[in-house]
């Protein structure tokens, strides 16, 4: 299993702000003989339509020298994850979760910005000094 992202608890904390409870921490998936370990599993009621909404966030800090290169690397973890997910819990929503300040930074240069579009990728931004959800991306 691979190590926690040094944002990991600030997400989990983020999300139960948002009224989300963790079901999985990590959710593990595993697919003939191939088993991933996606950060966390979360699912809220949403009273207004008696409906149960499911997610699952693959959290990045985006700490390396090269922001592009760690990028790809999640970029490339996140397709596969989504494809485990679509095999085996097709309920979820997989969400990227980066924090405010790299999002604000990288995230909306021309690349990430032509990625997200291209692949679809679903975002969850949070503040990680407040600890809270600033805004998703759908």
């Amino acid at each position: 299993m691979a190590a926690k992202d040094v944002f990991h608890e600030i997400v989990k904390t983020a999300l139960q702000k948002d009224g989300w409870t963790i079901t999985d921490d990590p959710l593990s998936l595993q697919l003939e003989d191939d088993q991933v370990f996606i950060d966390l599993g979360a699912e809220r009621l949403i009273a207004a339509q008696r409906d149960r909404e499911q997610i699952a966030v693959e959290i990045k800090s985006f700490l390396a020298p090269s922001t592009l290169s760690e990028f790809h690397t999640a970029l490339g973890q996140f397709l596969n994850y989504r494809i485990v997910l679509r095999e085996k819990q097709p309920e979820r929503v997989l969400y990227l979760a980066v924090n405010l300040e790299i999002y604000n930074d990288f995230f909306n240069r021309r690349l990430p910005k032509l990625s997200i579009q291209e692949y679809q990728l679903k975002l969850l931004i949070f503040d990680p000094v407040q600890e809270e959800i600033v805004t998703w991306i759908k």
